[in-house]
């Protein structure tokens, strides 16, 4: 990975690099080089123990395949900038809230939501 460094992914303070899928990885490099913004990885792979503490977290969570992240962003024109990047990418699964951005690789219906 070019924009990404193994420490960026960690979960319960453990590295989880080896616990992501490598497409998907290899998407989301692809997606930080077209946004050309920085990505704050906020969260990664979970543990199921993790996601089950997580108030609002969906129990088939992409988080638990190593098939999702969540993005730090919290103004305007970063949020732009991510979104394009993550869909010239070929993201078609993407949360957006106001303090980050989900995205997804997984085998679901394509959708964008808000949180």
């Amino acid at each position: 990975m070019k924009f990404f460094k193994i420490e960026e992914f960690h979960c319960d303070g453990i590295n989880c690099y080896d616990k992501m899928d490598a497409s998907f990885l290899e998407m989301l490099d692809k997606a930080r080089r077209y946004a050309n913004t920085p990505f704050k990885l906020t969260s990664t792979w979970r543990s199921v123990e993790k996601n089950n503490s997580l108030k609002n977290s969906s129990k088939n969570s992409s988080h638990l395949k190593g098939m999702a992240v969540d993005i730090a962003c919290s103004d305007s024109v970063s949020r732009q900038k991510i979104i394009t990047g993550l869909i010239k990418a070929g993201f078609t699964r993407i949360g957006i809230s106001k303090t980050f951005i989900h995205c997804d690789n997984d085998n679901k219906t394509d959708a964008i939501w808000l949180y």
